[in-house]
């Protein structure tokens, strides 16, 4: 265990450094820069040129990408270009929001994740083509598409739940069940469906295992045959496809807090693309990254753990 917690820490820190080489090389090919932007286009090339140096722009690329990196491994992400603020203030202003609206999402989409990958793995043979093909249709709408019809059940013909969610900033965090309710379903279910794609087959390989077969035919209970001889064997896969489940979650969110107006990180690094102000981008990508390969390390040691387990022990009787 402690060998494949080394292995999944180095190959985290090791994606880690190229995301960040990705993340800097994506923001310089930007078109413009923020010195351009703060003047609104408007400076002329002396006025510009000046305001590329005071804002350390005129400097080669390979000298700010080791800075940056340095400022990051001390944990400082910088300050904004647009607003001369620390860029760890602004992402601390705005991360409460996503933390609530990705919170929100992940407690319907894992419980939902399970449900689906449960019906289609263990669905009679006639059923179980026509619901897998269901879940795939439904994995395979984009969110843009999935959150405009949601918006237009909902809000426009039943009238039930606001089209937007336009909350400062200030107050984003506050749980407002009308308001994050069409967002958090156009993050959670699309996600869950691609999840149950995913999950399907395992569960449907588990159920024909022989134990599973004799302790239905002992007549076990449903519960029990689930809890004590399917679980068990389910665990190690389960969590790799929640840990990927989850990163592509938190991808989707810039788009779907764009789309309802949720002022989140999502929002601000778009506009933040848009002001081409690079720390602030730079910062939200790199956070991003974080928790998408810390879910991916720690669903590599616990599958691991999990394969150990099973491994040293005989299927339950």
């Amino acid at each position: 265990m402690t060998r494949v917690a080394g292995v999944a820490l180095a190959r985290a820190l090791v994606l880690l450094v190229a995301v960040s080489v990705l993340v800097f090389c994506a923001t310089e090919l930007l078109p413009s820069d923020a010195a351009r932007s703060r003047t609104g286009g408007r400076a002329g090339a002396e006025q510009l040129e000046r305001l590329r140096a005071e804002l350390g722009l005129d400097v080669p690329a390979w000298q700010r990408y080791l800075s940056w990196l340095a400022g990051l491994c001390r944990g400082e992400a910088g300050t904004s270009l647009v607003t001369d603020r620390p860029v760890a203030q602004i992402v601390a202003e705005r991360l409460p929001a996503t933390l609530t609206l990705a919170g929100c999402a992940l407690a319907v989409a894992v419980p939902l994740t399970l449900l689906l990958a449960w019906l289609v793995g263990t669905a009679a043979p006639r059923w179980r083509e026509p619901l897998s093909t269901v879940v795939t249709a439904v994995a395979a709408v984009p969110q843009v598409v999935f959150a405009t019809g949601l918006i237009v059940v909902f809000a426009v013909v039943l009238g039930w739940l606001p089209p937007v969610s336009l909350l400062p900033a200030a107050d984003a965090p506050v749980f407002d069940v009308e308001r994050l309710t069409l967002p958090a379903l156009s993050l959670a279910v699309p996600a869950a469906a691609f999840g149950a794609g995913l999950l399907g087959g395992a569960v449907a390989d588990t159920v024909r295992r022989p134990h599973v077969r004799d302790a239905v035919a002992r007549g076990l209970p449903r519960h029990r045959v689930a809890l004590r001889h399917v679980a068990p064997f389910l665990l190690a896969p389960a969590v790799r496809v929640l840990a990927m489940t989850g990163g592509a979650l938190v991808a989707a969110t810039a788009v779907i807090e764009m789309m309802f107006g949720y002022a989140g990180l999502g929002e601000l690094l778009v506009s933040s693309i848009g002001t081409r102000d690079t720390p602030v981008v730079q910062a939200v990508a790199m956070l991003a990254a974080v928790v998408v390969l810390t879910g991916s390390a720690v669903a590599d040691v616990l599958g691991a753990w999990s394969d150990q387990e099973r491994g040293g022990v005989r299927a339950p009787a």
